[in-house]
């Protein structure tokens, strides 16, 4: 059985993930006791008990996401290592895809992806934006809208190309409104402002770059043992120097989800898609861009037992 990868990015935590996997093994706990010691706060109760509000705040979702997937990866990679033909992660899920793959070790993952989710957070005070979800609206579509509203003022660009109908929309505050009210007039069936605390994935993020950049020339990286898709490109990644260069773009650049999803499935024919992590956000990202496609999910310990009981 072929598989392929997955790791959510910000939107799947929620408190309670890793919980049981850390009370049922001792591995999984080393991983969440390993990342309060590397970061030097309590992020394994954020995770178990939260509360919400912290635990979603950009800087601490995002090495909470780290952790939940590289402790359910540390349970299953022995069985699963051999079946890997790829990876892939949502945003912030590349960089637990890269740890996957021993690309980055977990100490290192998770003080880039603190800085990250630190750098993120600045920005978006710096620089105020938002995030709208367009739905029922195809890409084309979203990009003329897009295009419309900031030839009337501000800044609005596409930043998550989820699914053909799914796409979320990134900028400055009045020209998100406004694109919303576009949207809905040339067709969308929604237009949903997301809580987020910045315009992530736009131009408005271009103060972190340099942030993350100097973070990631600090840190060792190795090729991955597994091609890495970029989110940037949704081509696969095999070299270290690409990866750096491309996560720093990813700041800016949109996440081309639905690509990267229908190339995985065209490169490798019938593999199952494991979502790695709390939630199944991409599982179901996944069903709707490859109608037919297998996916598991991986975050609980029930997840793990089941997938233990398919790789035996």
């Amino acid at each position: 059985m072929d598989l392929i990868l997955l790791f959510p990015g910000q939107g799947s935590q929620k408190p309670g993930m890793g919980k049981d996997l850390a009370a049922a093994f001792p591995a999984a706990r080393a991983v969440f006791d390993h990342a309060d010691r590397t970061l030097g706060i309590p992020l394994s109760s954020l995770c178990f008990d939260g509360p919400d509000d912290q635990l979603t705040s950009t800087q601490n979702a995002q090495p909470a996401l780290l952790t939940h997937g590289a402790a359910a990866w540390a349970l299953i990679r022995e069985r699963a290592l051999p079946h890997v033909r790829a990876a892939a992660g949502h945003s912030l899920g590349e960089f637990t895809a890269y740890h996957a793959a021993g690309a980055l070790s977990l100490a290192d993952a998770l003080r880039v992806v603190r800085t990250r989710g630190e750098l993120m957070f600045k920005s978006g005070a710096e620089r105020p934006g938002a995030m709208a979800a367009i739905l029922g609206l195809a890409e084309d579509a979203v990009e003329r809208v897009c295009a419309a509203a900031t030839a009337e003022g501000g800044v609005v660009v596409p930043a998550n190309y989820n699914t053909p109908e799914q796409l979320v929309i990134s900028g400055e505050v009045s020209a998100v409104e406004r694109a919303m009210a576009l949207a809905k007039e040339a067709g969308a069936k929604r237009a949903i402002r997301l809580n987020v605390s910045g315009a992530f994935h736009s131009p408005l993020m271009e103060v972190a770059g340099a942030g993350l950049e100097h973070a990631l020339d600090a840190t060792a990286m190795r090729p991955p043992s597994f091609p890495v898709s970029s989110n940037v490109s949704a081509d696969p990644v095999r070299d270290a120097a690409t990866a750096k260069t491309l996560l720093v773009r990813q700041l800016t650049s949109p996440v081309r989800w639905t690509a990267l999803v229908q190339r995985l499935a065209a490169y490798h024919p019938g593999a199952v898609f494991v979502e790695v992590g709390p939630g199944t956000v991409l599982s179901n990202l996944v069903k709707r861009i490859v109608p037919g496609a297998e996916t598991l999910p991986c975050g609980t310990v029930a997840d793990v037992e089941a997938l233990h009981q398919r790789l035996v």
